[in-house]
């Protein structure tokens, strides 16, 4: 079976959130995903629910033979063990674990709902930002650099993600 090259979104704004992306990336492992390499960490302004602390992102590119739909199941099981429980669309979560990229190929499955590339993923900051240091070469989808996509809504979204350090 071929082995895809993936692009997997993590986030945490609930405990310690460095160690619950650490042990979603350890739980992805054991399930057979290859973890090849993490963008740095950064804090994020927290997005539609604005109320609550900020979170914890970062990318990770994986490697795995498993097809989208097995690979979303993975990525559920491993935020259930890593402690996410049911909660409010975009509230505070432990961990969560989502699908980005997956190759080059486009998926839209209506069960398990699931859309590659992540629907949402050129309105995300918190996401672009740690998918550039691993995709300096990604293109929106009408050409545009990924860094001159960040630099557009970063103008738009002051402040909204920073660099991670230990002492924040």
């Amino acid at each position: 079976m071929a082995r895809e090259l993936v692009y997997l979104g993590l986030g945490s704004n609930l405990g310690d959130r460095a160690a619950h992306l650490a042990a979603a990336l350890a739980g992805l492992a054991a399930a057979g995903v290859t973890v090849r390499r993490r963008s740095p960490l950064y804090e994020t302004a927290p997005v539609g629910v604005t109320d609550q602390p900020w979170f914890l992102n970062a990318v990770a590119e994986v490697e795995t033979a498993l097809e989208p739909a097995e690979l979303l199941g993975v990525a559920k099981a491993v935020e259930r063990a890593v402690g996410r429980t049911p909660g409010p669309r975009w509230g505070p979560r432990v961990v969560d674990v989502d699908l980005l990229l997956y190759g080059e190929r486009q998926v839209n499955l209506p069960d398990p709902w699931l859309v590659i590339p992540h629907p949402a993923l050129w309105q995300r900051l918190f996401v672009l930002v740690p998918l550039r240091d691993l995709r300096p070469d990604l293109r929106a989808p009408d050409g545009t650099p990924i860094g001159a996509w960040i630099a557009r809504l970063a103008a738009a979204q002051p402040a909204a993600v920073r660099p991670f350090t230990t002492a924040t």
